[in-house]
């Protein structure tokens, strides 16, 4: 089983729990960041290390900014006698970024539109839906087209022989270019496709008594699915298949849940801001995430509005940005706890010594 069926299948569990894939999608996104509150914490720690070390960091870097290669020794030592890793901040964002890709191919795939690609969720019309896009509507028996339309093959299909027998799940090989369309495309005017008959994975004697085939073709630009039969004729397995013209439709619902992903990354930023000690930090650095925290949401914003995202996914990023405020302030707050605890413990230790030297 490759990723993106992992990912449906797990969805589909969840949604059929929860009875709505919206749902499933923002329960999978608690699940994968509850999976990973330990590495937020050790993010959100090594954060605030690296706020009361810079110091002694800028004091490494003037000592040594002649040469290079031995301030980088030096900072290397620095971090190896201080038990910090400086790269340690990162290892949530990389871990993340798999499951996003894993995420945005799956929703992205004629499997999942097959199966919930209509799906609603709150204001949300279509979980598929990009903010400009032509997705037909899958299972109407009939294609929305444009005249450059690529067509494909599902990996399986279902053959029934001259015997009147069935063969389910029969395996295709190289599912892309399995379908054929003859002739040109005109939107509006059936199609006529046909099946590589060698493409099926049967022996060659079955291959003679095949009747019929019946396939899930998806067109590759709007990702619709319909179930295609193929029916014999001669050497030859072909279908017709009705179409319409496919219309691009700008997603009003989609523009509004990118402008909440937007709005809920510019808090997320400044929470966190907020919770760094900018008393001890470099001005140039301060200034660069100041900087970033202006141009990051516009470069993104813009990626998203030509990159096709979907709705679902963009679920998914809005409930992990609005997670990962909540877990910030929770985890700040925890941290503040253990440095008044850290504080009260010397200052005891400090009175009983004082104690002693009075005595």
């Amino acid at each position: 089983m490759d990723f993106t069926s992992l990912t449906i299948n797990i969805l589909k569990v969840i949604a059929d729990i929860a009875g709505n894939w919206g749902v499933a999608i923002i329960i999978f996104t608690l699940i994968i960041r509850c999976i990973l509150w330990p590495a937020n914490v050790s993010q959100q720690k090594s954060m605030k290390t690296m706020q009361t070390m810079q110091p002694k960091i800028k004091l490494i870097q003037e000592r040594y900014k002649s040469n290079p290669q031995l301030m980088q020794q030096k900072m290397m030592d620095f971090w190896k006698e201080n038990k910090v890793n400086p790269m340690a901040g990162c290892l949530p964002m990389l871990i993340q970024l798999p499951i996003f890709i894993m995420l945005y191919t799956a929703l992205m795939s004629p499997q999942f539109i097959e199966q919930a690609g209509n799906a609603d969720f709150l204001f949300i019309k279509r979980l598929d839906a990009t903010i400009r896009s032509n997705a037909g509507l899958s299972g109407d028996g009939q294609f929305q087209i444009e005249n450059y339309a690529r067509l494909q093959g599902a990996k399986t299909a279902d053959v029934t022989f001259k015997n009147n027998e069935k063969l389910d799940g029969v395996k295709v090989t190289n599912p892309q270019k399995a379908i054929l369309v003859q002739g040109e495309i005109t939107p509006g005017e059936p199609i006529d496709l046909k099946l590589q008959m060698d493409s099926l994975n049967l022996k060659f004697e079955q291959l003679n008594s095949i009747d019929s085939v019946e396939m899930k073709v998806s067109n590759v630009q709007t990702k619709e699915v319909e179930t295609v039969t193929f029916k014999r004729t001669g050497d030859l397995l072909i279908a017709e298949v009705p179409t319409i013209k496919a219309v691009q439709t700008i997603h009003y619902d989609v523009i509004f849940l990118l402008v909440l992903f937007v709005g809920s990354m510019i808090l997320m930023q400044k929470v966190m801001m907020s919770q760094n000690n900018t008393a001890n930090q470099d001005p140039s650095q301060a200034a660069i995430q100041k900087s970033m925290m202006t141009v990051m949401p516009i470069m993104i914003t813009v990626t998203f509005i030509f990159v096709p995202i979907p709705a679902g996914v963009l679920l998914y990023l809005v409930t992990s940005n609005i997670f990962q405020i909540v877990q910030s302030i929770i985890i700040n707050k925890q941290l503040e706890k253990e440095d008044i605890n850290k504080n009260s413990s010397k200052n005891d230790i400090i009175d009983v010594k004082l104690n002693d030297k009075a005595e």
